[in-house]
């Protein structure tokens, strides 16, 4: 799959190559990144590339660096809407290393992928989701200009055989619309 890369005033965000894969290492093999996403911390750069290789590669996912530089500091993609069917939309989902929590990175890199989602894919609506005790995610989200539909409960298996309830948002194409007016 061909990826278009989107920039951002800091961020730049491409195609991920199996090149990538130590630099995804560096940052997914910590422990406060993975789990709060329900993903478990890599073990080794193999694991690695072999998630670049059958996940990324596969779907619309970038890799996020900073503008003058090609290493991977996180990931930001739109899977496929399970919970939407026959709906022209796709579930926001996206990581990035500690070391650059705090910034304003991921809100800046989700809201280019936002954008990219609503003028050249054309969804109707964005969904993203995040554990309840993921706090950090949820601001992000908010920030965003999401709307929280609920709880679901007991609905997302993680890799530890636990089953978490997941906090559920969503933005239709009109709610972005009325929001970019206002900034």
């Amino acid at each position: 799959m061909i990826m278009e890369t989107l920039e951002t005033d800091r961020l730049i965000l491409t195609a991920w190559t199996k090149k990538d894969a130590e630099a995804l290492f560096d940052y997914a093999k910590n422990p406060n990144v993975g789990p709060s996403a329900g993903w478990k911390p890599h073990s080794d750069p193999h694991e690695s590339k072999r998630i670049i290789k059958d996940v990324f590669m596969r779907g619309d996912v970038w890799k996020i660096a900073l503008k003058g530089s090609d290493k991977a500091i996180g990931s930001i993609g739109l899977d496929n809407d399970k919970r939407r069917p026959g709906v022209a939309s796709r579930e926001l989902g996206y990581s990035l290393s500690e070391e650059y929590w705090g910034r304003g990175l991921m809100t800046e890199a989700a809201a280019e992928v936002i954008r990219y989602a609503f003028e050249k894919m054309d969804m109707e609506i964005l969904a993203v989701n995040t554990g309840i005790d993921n706090v950090r995610s949820q601001h992000v989200i908010e920030k965003l200009g999401f709307t929280y539909e609920g709880t679901e409960r007991h609905s997302y298996l993680v890799y530890d055989s636990t089953v978490r309830d997941i906090r559920c948002y969503s933005m239709y194409r009109y709610e972005w619309e009325q929001l970019q007016q206002t900034e």
